[in-house]
C-alpha cells in the first residue's frame, strides 16, 4: 500500500545528526560525477530497506543512478544519496530540481519528494571554453552590427562577487581597428562605438586578461571576423513580445516558444547573462523556468526583459533580435481549510425543521482576514431541498418524511467554500445525512374471503393478506397467525394462505382465521414496532367425491312376453349414503341390449315386445344389462356406478298353462357368484377330429413317438370332468329343470363359504334345440382388482362386468 505522505513523516529517515531528513536540500554545483550530496539513515527492523528514484523535474540523467548504500550499524541502515556519472550541475542552466523517492521496507513502500537547490560556488570561477583555448574563440558579426552592440558573453559566474577585472590586453590602433572593442565586468562584449560599417570582411584578433583575488587571473583569445551584411532571410514575426505567467510553474515547465524564420535558426539569450530564472532551447526556442517563480522569495522576478537572438546556424552574422517580457503574477495557492472537512451524521424523520445540523468554520491562509462565501450544493434525492445553509450554519430545510420510497434515506450535499483570490480557490466540503426512520403508523390487513374445493390436495393456495404499512419501507412485514391451525397457514414473509390438511364440506363449509401483521425493521428498536390484525373466511365448496351405491347391485330374473306388450322388469333403486340430499340421477343402458328389447322409464326397466320390431325369439333368451347410474345436478364431477341385471326372457306359447317370474337378489354384502350344471355327454368338434387324425399320422411316421402320442390322445379323449366341474354341473342341473340340455341360466347365490341353490323357474319345459347354446355360467371377483366378471365352465371364457 503506497502512502502519500512526507517521506520524513512516515520512514523516520534521519541524517548523521539524527534530524528528520530535510524536503529541501541544497547542493554545490562543483559537486562532480559520482559525489555523495547526503547521508542518511533508516530505522527497518526487519528487512534490508531499497531506495528507488520514481521521477525528476525538471527531466535529467543526473540522478538516474540515486540509490541508497546501505550499512548496518547500531540497528540503523546507514548509507548516502550520490550523483551518477554523468552530473554535471551548472545553476546557470536549472538551479533547483524536484525528486520523487520511493522507500520500501519489507512490503511497506512509501513515497516522499525532496527538493535539490544547485547553489553557486564563489571559489569556483574560471575561465571556460574555446576562449581559453590555444586558438581562442572565433565570432562572425555582420558589418551592419548596432555601434556599443553585444557581441560576445564570457560565461564567468559571479565575477561582481569577486571583484573580477576583464580587460583587453592587445593593442587595438588605427587604422586597423575602426575603433576599440570594450569589455565590461560582467563580461559582455561590445562593438565600437563607430560601428563595423565598411570593415568587412576584417578580422580583429583581441587578447582577453581575467584577474581577480590574490593573484588569480585566466586569459584568452577573441577573434572577431566582419562580415558583409546579412541577406535578411532571418526574421521574427515581430520585435517585441509581452506573455504573463503564473508563478506556480515548476522548474522545466514551458513558458513559451518563439520561432523565427530561416534555415536551420539556432536561438540564445543574449540578456540577461547568466539568466537565473529561464533557458531556451538553441534549436526548438522554447523557453522554460529553471528554478521557481515565487515572489515571495524574488519580488525582482515579477517582469524580466528577455533579448532573444535568433541566427542561422551556417550564417551565424544572419541574426535578428527579439525582447520578449515576462510578467509573473501571484497566484492564490493555498485553499480555504474547515473544520470539519467532512460531515457524516444522522438525524431521525421527526427532527423538527429549522434544527441546526453543523456550523462550519474556514480560513484562507493566503489571506486570513478575507471574508468567505458559502454554498451549498445538494446533491440528492431530487426533489425540495431538506437542507438549506445559513450563513455558516447548515439547518433542516423541510420535513424528513421517510414514508415514501426513495424519500430521504440519505441526503447527499456539499458545502462549496470560496476566497477571494485569484484565481479564486475553493474547498468542497461533503456533507451526508442519514436519515433514520421513526415508526410511526400501525400495520393493517383487509378482511379478505378465500374459496376452496373440498378435494384440493395439501399446500394448494389459498390466497394472500395485502397487510399495508404507511411507514416506509412498506413490504417489511411478517404474518403469523395467533394460537396457530392445523387445517391452514399462513407465510411468514408473503403472507400466503395455504392448506395444511383435508376439507370436509359435510362436517365444516366455513372457517374463520385470525391474521396478525407486524412491521418488522421500521425502527432501530425493536420494542416500537407495532402490530395489527384481520379476519380470512375460507368457503369450503362441495365437491362430488361419493358415487351412487344400488340395492341390490346385481339382479336376475326371468320374465315370460307375450307379442305387442310392453312390461316393466325391475326398478333401480340407488342413492348417496354419505349425502342423503342427493336424490336426482340418470339412469342409461350401456350394455347387454343388443336387440333393443329394453328401455328405462326413470329407475323402472321395461321390455319391449312390439310388433315393429325384429321377430320375437323361439327360443328363450337370457340379457345381460348393465345399466349405468350416475347423480346428476350442479356438482362436478358427476360420478356413476354399473348395476347389473339378468334377465331370461321365455317366448309367449300357446300352450303355456301359466306365466310367472321369479327373482333371485344377491345382498351387497357378498361377491355374487352364479354357477350352473349341466348334463355329461361327449360332443367331438372338427378341430378335435383333426388333432385325432394328425396324432394317427405321426403315429405311422415314427414307432417312438407312437405310443405316447397315443397314450396322450387315449387320455385327452377319455378324461372325465373333475370333481368341482361336476359339483358344478350337479348344481346347474338341479336348478334347471325347466330346461333340458339347454343352456340357460341358473342363478345361485355365491358366498365366501360355498355355493347355495338358485330358486327354481316356474316354466314349461324348452325344446331341447337350445342345448347347443354356448353361454357365460358362472360369475366371480378378481383377487387383484376386484373387478367382477362372468366365465363358462366350459370353454373358460370370461366377460367383464
Amino acid at each position: 500500500m503506497v502512502l502519500f505522505r512526507p517521506l520524513a513523516l512516515l520512514l523516520a529517515l534521519v541524517v548523521s545528526d539524527r534530524h528528520c531528513l530535510p524536503w529541501s536540500v541544497s547542493i554545490s554545483e562543483t559537486q562532480g560525477p559520482g559525489a555523495a550530496f547526503q547521508s542518511l539513515s533508516l530505522n527497518c527492523s526487519s528487512h534490508v530497506p531499497t531506495l528507488k528514484l520514481l521521477r525528476v523535474r525538471p527531466p535529467t540523467t543526473f540522478f538516474d543512478a540515486l540509490n541508497l548504500s546501505v550499512t548496518m550499524w547500531q540497528g540503523i541502515y546507514m548509507g548516502k544519496l550520490t550523483l551518477n556519472n554523468t552530473a554535471r550541475l551548472d545553476t546557470l542552466a536549472v538551479s533547483h530540481y524536484e525528486l520523487q523517492l520511493q522507500v520500501t521496507c519489507g512490503t511497506l513502500v512509501m513515497e516522499g519528494p525532496l527538493s535539490v537547490d544547485v547553489q553557486r560556488d564563489p571559489d569556483h570561477i574560471q575561465c571556460a571554453g574555446r576562449f581559453i583555448s590555444p586558438a581562442g574563440e572565433v565570432i562572425q558579426v555582420p558589418e551592419t552590427v548596432t555601434p556599443g552592440a553585444r557581441l560576445y558573453t564570457l560565461l564567468l559566474p559571479d565575477l561582481r562577487l569577486q571583484g573580477a577585472q576583464i580587460n583587453i590586453t592587445s593593442a587595438q590602433d588605427p587604422p586597423h581597428f575602426p575603433g576599440p572593442f570594450s569589455i565590461d565586468g560582467q563580461g559582455w562584449l561590445q562593438a565600437p562605438a563607430q560601428g563595423l560599417s565598411g570593415q568587412a570582411p576584417k578580422t580583429f584578433r583581441l587578447h582577453v586578461l581575467v584577474t581577480w583575488g590574490a593573484g588569480r587571473s585566466c586569459g584568452g583569445t577573441l577573434t572577431v571576423r566582419v562580415l558583409s551584411a546579412p541577406s535578411g532571410r532571418v526574421s521574427f514575426p515581430e520585435r517585441n513580445r509581452n506573455i504573463t505567467i503564473p508563478e506556480d510553474l515548476v522548474p522545466g515547465s514551458e513558458v513559451v516558444q518563439v520561432q523565427a524564420r530561416g534555415l536551420d535558426v539556432r536561438y540564445e539569450i543574449l540578456s540577461p547573462a547568466p539568466c537565473p530564472l529561464f533557458s531556451i532551447g538553441p534549436a526548438d526556442g522554447v523557453i522554460r523556468t529553471t528554478g521557481p517563480l515565487d515572489l515571495a522569495l524574488a519580488p525582482g522576478a515579477a517582469v524580466t526583459v528577455l533579448q532573444v537572438k535568433a541566427f542561422e546556424r551556417l550564417l551565424p552574422w544572419a541574426s535578428v533580435q527579439l525582447e520578449l517580457t515576462v510578467n509573473v503574477t501571484p497566484v492564490n495557492r493555498w485553499p480555504p481549510r474547515c473544520h470539519p472537512a467532512l460531515l457524516v451524521t444522522q438525524v431521525p424523520e421527526t427532527v423538527p425543521v429549522g434544527t441546526v445540523l453543523r456550523t462550519f468554520t474556514c480560513a484562507d491562509r493566503d489571506s486570513p482576514a478575507s471574508t468567505l462565501d458559502y454554498q451549498l450544493r445538494f446533491h440528492g434525492p431530487p426533489g425540495l431541498p431538506s437542507l438549506c445553509l445559513s450563513g455558516r450554519d447548515l439547518k433542516v430545510n423541510a420535513t424528513l418524511d421517510c414514508d415514501a420510497p426513495g424519500a430521504c434515506f440519505q441526503l447527499a450535499a456539499s458545502v462549496l467554500v470560496l476566497d477571494g483570490g485569484q484565481p479564486p480557490m475553493t474547498t468542497e466540503v461533503p456533507v451526508l445525512v442519514t436519515v433514520t426512520p421513526v415508526n410511526e403508523f400501525s400495520p393493517a390487513c383487509a378482511p379478505s374471503v378465500f374459496r376452496v374445493r373440498e378435494d384440493a390436495r395439501p399446500r394448494t393456495l389459498l390466497g394472500s393478506v395485502a397487510g399495508t404499512d404507511m411507514d416506509y419501507p412498506h413490504d417489511r412485514i411478517e404474518y403469523s397467525s395467533p394460537g396457530g391451525s392445523d387445517t391452514f397457514a399462513v407465510d411468514r414473509l408473503s403472507g400466503e394462505v395455504r392448506l395444511l390438511g383435508p376439507l370436509d364440506y359435510e362436517q365444516q363449509r366455513l372457517h374463520r382465521l385470525t391474521v396478525l401483521v407486524t412491521d418488522q425493521r421500521g425502527d432501530r428498536d425493536s420494542a416500537h414496532r407495532r402490530s395489527g390484525s384481520c379476519t380470512v373466511t375460507i368457503e369450503v365448496e362441495d365437491v362430488n367425491d361419493h358415487a351412487p351405491e344400488c340395492e341390490p347391485p346385481f339382479q336376475e330374473l326371468t320374465i315370460h312376453t307375450s307379442p305387442g306388450r310392453s312390461s316393466e322388469v325391475t326398478k333401480v333403486s340407488c342413492r348417496v349414503p354419505q349425502e342423503p340430499q342427493r336424490l336426482a340421477f340418470s339412469y342409461s343402458i350401456v350394455g347387454g341390449d343388443s336387440q333393443s328389447r329394453f328401455s328405462l322409464r326413470g329407475a323402472a326397466l321395461v321390455h319391449s315386445d312390439v310388433a315393429s320390431g325384429p321377430p320375437l325369439p323361439e327360443q328363450p333368451r337370457t340379457y345381460e344389462l348393465l345399466i349405468r347410474v350416475a347423480d346428476a345436478g350442479p356438482s362436478a364431477p358427476h360420478l356413476s356406478t354399473t348395476a347389473t341385471v339378468i334377465v331370461h326372457v321365455v317366448p309367449w306359447r300357446a300352450s303355456t298353462a301359466a306365466t310367472s317370474t321369479h327373482r333371485a337378489t344377491v345382498p351387497s354384502a357378498g361377491t355374487p357368484l352364479l354357477v350352473t350344471d349341466t348334463e355329461t355327454f361327449w360332443q367331438p368338434e372338427a378341430w378335435f377330429v383333426a388333432a385325432l387324425t394328425v396324432t394317427g399320422a405321426l403315429l405311422l411316421w415314427t414307432l417312438g413317438w407312437l405310443l405316447r402320442g397315443l397314450l396322450r390322445g387315449s387320455a385327452w379323449g377319455l378324461q372325465t370332468p373333475s370333481k368341482p366341474a361336476q359339483a358344478l354341473r350337479l348344481s346347474s342341473i338341479r336348478g334347471a329343470e325347466g330346461f333340458k340340455e339347454g343352456s340357460t341360466e341358473g342363478s345361485t347365490e355365491g358366498s365366501t363359504e360355498g355355493s347355495t341353490e338358485a330358486p327354481k323357474t316356474e316354466t314349461r319345459q324348452a325344446p331341447s334345440s337350445i342345448t347347443g347354446l354356448q353361454h357365460f355360467d358362472g360369475r366371480a371377483q378378481d383377487s387383484r382388482t376386484g373387478r367382477g366378471y362372468l366365465f363358462s365352465t366350459r370353454t373358460g371364457a370370461r366377460r367383464w362386468l
